[in-house]
């Protein structure tokens, strides 16, 4: 259906200022989410409301830079903040990752005026959204064009998979200039010719927004375009910064699934006969099961954090050898985020039983979630970058998906 409620004007948004203060904040509204992620799910209710208080608590903003006047967050915080939000709310976590990616992008390549106006924008709780990927394309290859006519910028073309772009203020879209070179128009969602088609029905993470965007002759200018194919032909920490947020989530949605089946195996489950035990709680092999799991997480957050100090080290000093670092570091996260949130959210059936499968629990939600979402991008590519790089010393491509 097309989407017709447009988001609010930004009302009061608090500014955080550290990166504690972040992680503390996410904590905070996880509880508050978490109650309510089941009903959402089940009635494709669209978090309105939710991503109001989202961005209104400011953590939208946590990585604007200090020079800027936001907190500056390290792509750590970044990542345990998302997988804070993700263990509660899958759909709610995925929303803001392009807003970020978009942020990273202005930081990386921007002019100063862009950066001035749309890390204010950002710090007043402003939500990006995005228009990147097209259906019927090669991945990079875009049909979206941005043109000249008349002294007039106009662009022109049909997206989707545009995760949040039903709730954002801003749009940043990727478009192929006339030079052929690849540029991101920050157009506002209200500006005339834009449409959303809410037209995403994906079986997972079914409230994200992520649907169509149409671009008919929509007027922009100059200062709307910020330059994005010229960020990747330098060393820049896009790709790993945007990839470790991706990671981040696929490690929360497990996390969450682990969360629900340790309560549901001791109320509600039933040992296996042969165990010779009182409650499921007590089954060795139950026991042992939720060992492996445990330690997998674990093994996961691990190399996020990691992760995230590669990208933090990128960031503060770009180069060859630094963003291919942070590149395969997120790589190797990816991979193991994917394997323990898919083990986490298949194994919460195998350990708690047919009772498990009930649609009033809703608990398939999280195998969903973090089935759709690890489908963000091949994993099997992300082993091949750790690999090449290991044994032919071969640095990952630069692009947003690595």
């Amino acid at each position: 259906m097309t989407e017709t409620r447009h988001a609010t004007p930004p009302g009061q948004t608090h500014l955080i200022t550290s990166d504690a203060e972040a992680i503390a904040v996410a904590k905070k509204l996880a509880a508050e989410f978490a109650p309510s992620a089941s009903l959402r799910d089940r009635a494709r209710a669209l978090p309105w409301e939710e991503l109001d208080r989202f961005t209104a608590s400011g953590l939208w903003g946590i990585t604007v830079p200090k020079a800027y006047g936001g907190a500056g967050v390290s792509a750590v915080t970044l990542a345990q903040v998302t997988a804070i939000i993700a263990a509660a709310d899958g759909s709610l976590s995925q929303i803001p990752q392009n807003h970020f990616y978009a942020l990273e992008v202005i930081r990386a390549g921007a002019s100063e005026a862009q950066k001035q106006h749309y890390f204010r924008l950002a710090l007043e709780g402003h939500r990006f959204g995005n228009a990147l990927a097209e259906i019927g394309a090669k991945d990079f290859q875009r049909r979206t064009r941005l043109i000249r006519e008349g002294g007039q910028l106009y662009v022109e073309g049909q997206k989707f998979y545009c995760t949040g772009a039903i709730f954002a203020h801003q749009i940043p879209t990727l478009v192929v200039d006339e030079e052929g070179r690849q540029q991101l128009v920050i157009i506002p969602r209200e500006a005339a010719g834009v449409s959303i088609t809410d037209d995403w029905d994906g079986f997972g993470q079914r409230v994200t927004g992520s649907g169509s965007v149409a671009f008919s002759r929509v007027a922009v200018s100059p200062d709307q375009v910020v330059p994005f194919q010229d960020s990747f032909e330098r060393p820049t920490p896009i790709g790993p910064f945007a990839q470790i947020i991706h990671a981040a989530i696929d490690l929360g949605i497990g996390e969450g699934a682990f969360q629900a089946t340790l309560p549901f195996i001791r109320d509600r489950a039933r040992p296996w006969v042969d165990a010779k035990v009182e409650s499921a709680a007590q089954d060795p092999l139950t026991l042992a099961g939720l060992g492996d799991v445990a330690l997998r997480l674990r093994a996961a957050r691990a190399l996020v954090t990691r992760a995230g100090r590669a990208v933090d080290a990128a960031i503060l000093d770009a180069s060859e050898t630094s963003v291919a670092e942070a590149s395969v570091a997120v790589a190797a996260a990816r991979a193991l985020t994917t394997t323990a949130g898919l083990l986490a959210g298949s194994k919460l059936f195998e350990f708690t039983g047919t009772s498990a499968t009930f649609t009033e629990d809703n608990l398939d939600r999280h195998w969903r979630n973090v089935r759709t979402h690890t489908l963000h991008d091949p994993v099997r590519w992300k082993y091949h970058a750790v690999g090449n790089h290991l044994l032919n010393g071969v640095n990952p491509p630069r692009h947003g998906a690595i």
